[in-house]
């Protein structure tokens, strides 16, 4: 890969290029689509779960590299657990005991992290051949991929039309445009489930975040929220101002004993409905900046907690505790049993519509 200024004007350009990713087990076909903006930076992106597979962005030196974790084929993808890069879907996050009520009925969903419902259940969305649209516009190359959910799948009532739209921005935003409708009341709860590393070292640790969130949802055991949105001032949860992860991770506190680290959702400091800035992470070693702009009301902070070595991702590299972290954008855990949060609840003739921001950009010296 050249690195950035000494590309050929021809390479320079603004372009999508689609190559096979892979076969499913039931003979589907995946295609892998590689979004260059003007400048060489680049994502790629499978139909399969609409996942990102990689995105190249500079360092301060210019030299662009890879920021997010995965794997280099789709069998990795095929036999994962932990979703690296991929949409989220129906639901996002958990929900309790794998059910909910709505209209006056229980529907019951697929329990797949332990008695709860996690991400979209046993095949959710992440698990799932998405149809592909590439085009050129004005804000750069796009894709906008497209999932038709069938009324009863993982549990969910009613039809759900999911589309998601990928646009990579000459000044190296991925932008995410996610916008679904039913054909019947239901709940929808989408995101991006990308796994971090804007140093590519072995852990995440001398990162350092902002959130800007004054408040977070505790969680119990089974880090479903107990339905308090609490004040983050004096505890390891505040990230007002720039801090490094490692910084309190290792505490006694509670919350980070209960999920392992960090696992919460962050409730955002906004009003109304407009982008606003979420998050900043900044990456000491390579001096990459990435800030995240989202229209939704919460954000989960996941510090990369999975068990140490047992992954082995790209180019054979295995990552350890802590390798990558996750700035997920959405509606709070367990929504739709806590009427105190923000409604998830799509009725039909209704649009749900959210939009998140990746922003990368690098420190000055």
């Amino acid at each position: 890969m050249p690195e950035r200024g000494e590309t050929t004007s021809a390479e320079s350009r603004s372009r999508i290029e689609t190559a096979p990713f892979g076969v499913t087990p039931d003979g589907t076909r995946v295609e892998l689509y590689t979004l260059w903006n003007a400048t060489g930076s680049s994502v790629a992106i499978a139909t399969y779960g609409a996942t990102v597979v990689s995105l190249r962005v500079p360092d301060r030196d210019g030299h662009l590299d890879d920021v997010v974790l995965g794997y280099d084929g789709l069998e990795g993808y095929l036999g994962s657990r932990f979703y690296f890069g991929a949409i989220v879907g129906r639901y996002a996050n958990r929900i309790a005991g794998g059910r909910f009520g709505l209209e006056g009925r229980t529907f019951t969903l697929a329990r797949n992290n332990g008695e709860n419902h996690l991400h979209g259940g046993l095949q959710g969305f992440d698990k799932v051949v998405w149809s592909a649209r590439p085009f050129e516009g004005p804000g750069g190359p796009a894709l906008e991929l497209r999932y038709l959910s069938r009324e009863g799948e993982e549990g969910y009532p009613g039809e759900l039309d999911a589309v998601v739209t990928y646009r990579l921005s000459d000044d190296d935003a991925l932008e995410i445009e996610y916008q679904a409708s039913a054909s019947r009341a239901t709940i929808c709860n989408l995101t991006h489930h990308g796994y971090f590393n804007l140093d590519g070292g072995k852990d995440v640790l001398g990162h350092k975040l902002t959130l800007h969130a004054s408040r977070f949802t505790p969680v119990r055991a089974d880090l479903i929220p107990t339905g308090e949105l609490r004040g983050v001032a004096g505890t390891p949860m505040d990230f007002m101002t720039a801090t490094a992860i490692g910084a309190r991770i290792g505490s006694r506190d509670d919350q980070i004993a209960l999920a392992g680290g960090y696992d919460h959702n962050w409730v955002l400091d906004r009003e109304g409905e407009a982008l606003v800035s979420a998050a900043t992470l900044f990456g000491p070693g390579s001096g990459r900046v990435l800030e995240v702009l989202t229209t939704e009301p919460g954000l989960q902070f996941f510090s990369g907690n999975f068990p140490e070595g047992e992954i082995r991702g790209k180019g054979g590299k295995v990552y350890g505790f802590r390798s990558g972290l996750c700035l997920e954008t959405q509606h709070f855990p367990d929504s739709p049993n806590r009427p105190g949060f923000p409604s998830t609840v799509l009725a039909p003739g209704e649009r749900y519509r959210s939009s998140t921001v990746y922003r990368f950009s690098v420190a000055e010296s």
